[in-house]
């Protein structure tokens, strides 16, 4: 009786310890793709949700790499951007964060100053897990380019002359300006009034000098 005790006693003790060390090396993966503008959370290599995000825009590039988190906070406000909000920030790389922000119709594509944005609830959900797993069995991976903002137009999209020398919305008006010309001035010739200077009568003279 008492060896069946101990080696269910036994047994017990080797199951949690398995328990535990599964626990302590289970591992979770945040993979960000900057050109699709996705991130990928996996636990131990299965994956478990996958969210758009908001890398930086151009002029603020979130570094490539592969990071841990540094420290983590529910509730921060950015110093150096007007006082953004950032809720469940986990910060991976100084203060470069992913966090939540509540500019979700730009979430997608590229509009932050550097951070990962996340939609609020998403970012509620990754900040738990986070917690859960621990910081020193989490990985984050940036990887890619981030696309551009201004996409480049086809040949067939432009207008008609774009690109021969002169602006196509800038074109001569049809309706020309009026020619004034001055008309040119022939001299007359000078002809004698009639009767205007008739001969005098031989003997007619000017009286007291004139």
């Amino acid at each position: 009786m008492r060896f069946r005790l101990s080696l269910c006693a036994s047994l017990v003790a080797a199951a949690l310890v398995t328990l535990f060390a599964s626990t302590a090396d289970a591992h979770l993966l945040i993979n960000v793709d900057k050109g699709s503008q996705q991130m990928t959370v996996s636990v131990d290599g299965a994956p478990r949700y996958q969210f758009a995000v908001s890398t930086g825009r151009p002029g603020y590039g979130t570094p490539n790499g592969t990071f841990h988190p540094q420290r983590m906070e529910p509730t921060w406000f950015s110093k150096e951007y007007y006082n953004s909000p950032m809720p469940h920030s986990i910060f991976f790389h100084g203060g470069f964060a992913i966090h939540g922000s509540y500019e979700i119709n730009r979430l997608g594509g590229p509009a932050s100053h550097g951070c990962i944005r996340l939609h609020p609830d998403n970012a509620a959900t990754l900040y738990t897990l986070v917690e859960r797993e621990g910081m020193g069995a989490t990985t984050i991976v940036v990887s890619g380019e981030s696309p551009s903002v201004r996409r480049v137009r086809t040949e067939s999209e432009n207008p008609p002359g774009y690109g021969q020398g002169y602006s196509p919305y800038y074109q001569q008006s049809p309706y020309q300006q009026p020619s004034y010309q001055q008309p040119s001035y022939q001299p007359q010739p000078y002809q004698q009034q009639p009767g205007f200077f008739q001969q005098r009568p031989p003997g007619y003279y000017y009286r007291n000098g004139f």
